[in-house]
């Protein structure tokens, strides 16, 4: 049993993951506008996804359990150029993405920043969420933002609960996914809350 599980979490995940964005990237590139997207959100996103891949590629853990993370590494660094792109400042992304890859090496230097790094990972991924939630908060209005997407996202931290549980056990991560599904789950009911506020009101 405990095996099976373990490959259906795995590979669940993975499928879920590659297609994990498109549903955000398709209403935004819809809407032609970045309506509802909160740029920070995206921003502290994909530096907590940075931080956490590059912690599970120090420590050596298994493969599977963090494969998805250069799927949605590129599929955050295509939504970043497309929210750019619709504020009309894509010129503004190279200063970020040069941060990025600053940082993807620097936090490796000593095990100390890595670990350090990755303590404060569930901050800045919980800040994300918290930073989209505000902007929805301020325009009432889930504009160009997918409840699928965020949908998916909450499936995919209920996943690596397990996977991390039946390989690692490292209590960082757990908590870090149990962080992030709540979030995740309440980042989902806002964008439908707001969705459905709109279609009573047309």
């Amino acid at each position: 049993m405990a095996p099976g599980l373990l490959w259906f979490c795995n590979w669940s995940t993975l499928l879920v993951c590659a297609a994990l964005k498109l549903p955000q990237i398709s209403a935004l590139l819809a809407a032609r506008s970045a309506r509802g997207l909160s740029l920070p959100s995206l921003l502290l996103e994909l530096a907590g996804f940075l931080v956490f891949l590059r912690y599970q590629c120090y420590y050596e853990y298994p493969l599977l359990t963090y494969l998805e993370y250069p799927i949605l590494i590129i599929q955050d660094v295509i939504l970043l150029l497309c929210v750019f792109h619709f504020k009309g400042t894509v010129y503004r992304a190279a200063p970020y993405l040069a941060l990025f890859v600053t940082s993807w090496f620097v936090i490796t230097l000593q095990k100390w920043i890595i670990d350090l790094a990755m303590n404060f990972c569930t901050l800045i991924s919980a800040a994300s969420k918290f930073a989209q939630l505000q902007s929805l908060w301020k325009t009432q209005d889930s504009g160009a933002v997918s409840a699928l997407t965020w949908s998916l996202a909450s499936y995919t931290c209920a996943t690596r609960i397990v996977t991390t549980l039946m390989t690692t056990s490292d209590l960082t991560i757990f908590i870090r996914f149990v962080v992030m599904l709540v979030l995740n789950l309440w980042v989902t009911a806002t964008v439908l809350r707001y969705r459905n506020t709109v279609l009573k009101a047309e």
